[in-house]
């Protein structure tokens, strides 16, 4: 036996590698216990991975080299198998298709990652010293009959765990090498001993070797079949549907009349193509459809509207269109062509942030209000300083379409952020957040006061004897147009005290300056803005992936104001048109919401919650509103 194996080790690389395989085992096995964290079992002599009946003295004599198995252990291993590398036999339940595309990603990688290259002398192994036990073994496959390979970093990584499939795959290119060799010999090169150990080699390998060579040409034909039935070679679709069931329980409106409880129920549907030309950069073009109106055309103030509320015309639109790509290792630019955002580009801190679809169900408590202020066509930077800082900076234009003299880049409404973002440890951020605008102080929430230009749109629009106020107003020669310009200061924090437990908040100041008078109705002057939050978050509350929240806070509520009504214009105006929305808001609103967002499965996910707003508009003579409304979102 032992003068056979030793004929067939001059020819065989195959049986080099079997007898090198359990010579290792020990520590292949502790190797794939530490990196892999799989259990290993073993068993007596008789285990299925007694390979060809070789003992380890016949190995040891054989080689001429120390044993490497230890005392404690076992010299035969029945299972070696990381977990990550264990291939399904033919026994095992057809995987579905989604198993087969991870499959196919894993595959990917590790043919970019880990690609073997064949090597012709040792000395290209940079692991491979002269001094190690395997040497001399190493240097006769790799120079003597060319069936070892390398990894393209240049190492050979010998200590590597080894599951059968790895060494069935190895075994069966050195077993076309020999059959080279043996074609090509002339002379009795091989004994009839050599070909009976060779053959047990063979017949022990075969059904890994089979099961390993179905799986690939299995995944061969799949992937050929997705390549040719591709969408796209660089789009990926993603998917967004929220139902949204909703209802004003109670309440009267900001004219303190009652509103009548009304269910809607509506949806806001996004499809985002996002495209990538190199790997790190991304085009993103969102389709959207509302179906879903606004609460602020019965409550007749922004407090308490819903994020993922809308039009309800179910009219699809190109709702954004941006191009983010990097810039050096820790820069990234985003260019936005159409309604880009501040969270585009910057942090906005709140863990309640999920643009509508996840998180907070109010846009107040999405985010501080002052990001909104920023909002168009434009640009934006996020940079790392180092790993504890980060700053954002972005010019975004309102109508930058538009070619009039009120439009364009600079001379429509427009906005420019800059934030520091402080990350002292991996769960506290701290956010200091500055805007500056021009003609836009709208944020779509507080009271009508603190939207100044939404105000007064809601104002021009009301009924004023069969034509609306503003019509009325052009027409006695008054305007009705009205820039500003603002200057807003937020200060975001977000803690995330334990794994269950995060403690956040904000608070936001706006100064806004009014640069006209209306013609004369009213007097130029500036308006102080005040909003503020505290949030807080239940992290996989009741199941994992599960979310609760609660905030409490006060929408933008107008504080001090030096803008007046023109008594002596008021005048001249007719009875029915009523006083512009100046002065200030002498109570205070504050906004509770409590939500619990259940995930159903990794796609869906619904919430209900219910939002309660004290003496809406931040007027104590209005009764108290309460929204309720069940969000279920769909995600693909």
């Amino acid at each position: 036996m032992l003068k056979s194996l030793w004929n067939a080790l001059l020819v065989s690389p195959a049986v080099l590698g079997a007898i090198l395989l359990i010579g290792a085992g020990a520590i292949a096995s502790e190797s794939s216990d530490v990196i892999q964290g799989t259990s290993l079992e073993v068993s007596d002599a008789n285990a299925d991975y007694n390979v060809a009946n070789i003992t380890e003295d016949d190995v040891r004599e054989a080689v001429e080299t120390p044993n490497l198995v230890t005392d404690n252990q076992p010299s035969t291993i029945k299972r070696v198998v990381p977990s990550s590398e264990i291939v399904a036999d033919s026994n095992q339940p057809s995987t579905t298709n989604g198993d087969v595309l991870e499959q196919i990603d894993v595959y990917s990688d590790r043919a970019s990652e880990d690609a073997l290259e064949q090597v012709t002398n040792v000395s290209q192994l940079r692991d491979v010293q002269p001094t190690d036990w395997a040497y001399e073994a190493l240097r006769s496959l790799v120079e003597r009959y060319g069936c070892i390979a390398g990894y393209p970093d240049g190492t050979f990584r010998g200590n590597r765990a080894l599951s059968r499939y790895e060494f069935a795959a190895g075994l069966n290119a050195c077993l076309l090498q020999i059959e080279k060799l043996i074609a090509a010999s002339t002379a009795d090169f091989v004994t009839k001993e050599d070909l009976a150990t060779l053959q047990r080699l063979i017949d022990e390998f075969g059904t890994e070797l089979a099961t390993l060579r179905t799986r690939v040409d299995n995944l061969e034909g799949r992937t050929k079949f997705l390549e040719e039935n591709n969408f796209s070679t660089t789009t990926r679709l993603e998917g967004e549907v929220i139902f949204g069931l909703a209802s004003i329980l109670t309440g009267e409106d900001a004219t303190g009349d009652d509103i009548d409880s009304v269910t809607v129920f509506g949806h806001r549907s996004r499809l985002n193509f996002e495209t990538s030309f190199t790997g790190r950069d991304v085009l993103r073009t969102r389709l959207q459809a509302e179906g879903l109106g606004s609460f602020a055309e019965r409550t007749l103030t922004p407090e308490g509207q819903l994020a993922f509320s809308g039009e309800a015309d179910n009219d699809i639109f190109v709702d954004a269109l941006l191009y983010a790509f990097p810039l050096g290792e820790n820069t990234e630019v985003v260019i936005a062509a159409n309604a880009g955002a501040s969270d585009d580009f910057a942090s906005t801190v709140n863990f309640l942030d999920g643009d509508g679809a996840t998180g907070a169900l109010s846009a107040f408590g999405t985010r501080n209000p002052i990001y909104y202020l920023a909002e168009g066509a434009g640009i934006g930077v996020r940079h790392q300083l180092g790993n504890r800082l980060e700053i954002s900076l972005g010019y975004l234009a309102g109508d930058a379409a538009n070619p009039e003299d009120d439009g364009g880049l600079f001379n429509g409404p427009y906005a420019a952020i800059a934030q520091l973002l402080i990350k002292p440890t991996d769960r506290l951020n701290i956010g200091l957040t500055y805007i500056h605008s021009y003609n836009n102080n709208d944020t779509g929430t507080g009271s009508n006061l603190a939207n100044f230009q939404g105000g007064l749109s809601r104002f021009f629009d009301r009924d004023a004897g069969g034509s609306s106020v503003g019509d009325t107003l052009g027409s006695l020669g008054f305007s009705t147009g009205l820039p500003l310009v603002s200057n807003s200061y937020g200060l975001e924090l977000s803690w995330q005290l334990s794994d269950r437990f995060v403690i956040g908040g904000w608070a936001g100041y706006t100064n806004t300056r009014n640069l006209s008078t209306l013609g004369g109705l009213i007097d130029r002057g500036d308006v102080d803005i005040w909003n503020w939050a505290i949030t807080l978050a239940f992290p996989d509350l009741g199941k994992k992936g599960n979310l609760g929240g609660l905030i409490v806070g006060m929408e933008p509520k107008v504080t001090n104001s030096t803008i007046d009504v023109n008594l002596g214009a008021v005048a001249l105006l007719p009875p029915n048109i009523p006083l512009p929305p100046v002065g200030e808001n002498d109570d205070t609103s504050l906004h509770v919401e409590a939500f619990y967002q259940y995930q159903v499965t990794e796609n869906i996910s619904i919430t209900p919650g219910v939002i309660w707003l004290t003496a809406p508009d931040h007027n104590s003579r209005n009764n108290d509103i309460v929204i309720g409304t069940i969000r279920t979102t769909f995600t693909f």
